[in-house]
């Protein structure tokens, strides 16, 4: 029998079928690990929306009053900072009304939390308005 006429795959062939299977596994693990990182920031993501809701409901009374606080949550891993000032009208009123020291006011809250190294996909900032009451006669405002 001559060699023509045997079946089989050449030494080439075997390497460049191993070549095509070693390049597609490697795109696949690529890609695995890119989406168990998505995974993992968006768990961190999650989990900061969940420590913001805590700290703008934990406090209620400081996001009443004008001033900035900072902290850390969970051992360190995750940082925030918190700043209430009165909110200022962008379009003041007409005539210079002026406003009632007795009525309830608006306060603009800002809460940022960073985790990690604080990065653009690190980072969660929250702003709101805040109706707080009047301030008592005599006291701060």
């Amino acid at each position: 029998m001559s060699r023509r006429t045997q079946a089989g795959f050449s030494l080439i062939e075997i390497i460049v079928a191993f070549g095509v299977l070693a390049l597609g596994l490697t795109l696949l693990l690529g890609t695995l690990s890119g989406a168990s990182r998505q995974l993992h920031q968006a768990g961190d993501a999650g989990r900061a929306a969940l420590l913001a809701q805590s700290l703008l409901e934990e406090d209620a009374d400081a996001l009443l009053r004008p001033g900035k606080a900072e902290g850390e949550l969970e051992g360190g891993r995750y940082r925030w900072q918190r700043e209430v000032v009165p909110w200022k009208d962008p379009q003041p009123r007409e005539g210079g009304a002026v406003e009632d020291p007795a009525a309830a006011r608006l306060l603009h809250v800002r809460l940022a939390l960073q985790w990690g190294e604080g990065g653009p996909q690190q980072r969660l900032q929250i702003t709101s308005l805040r109706l707080a009451p009047a301030a008592p006669p005599g006291g701060d405002p």
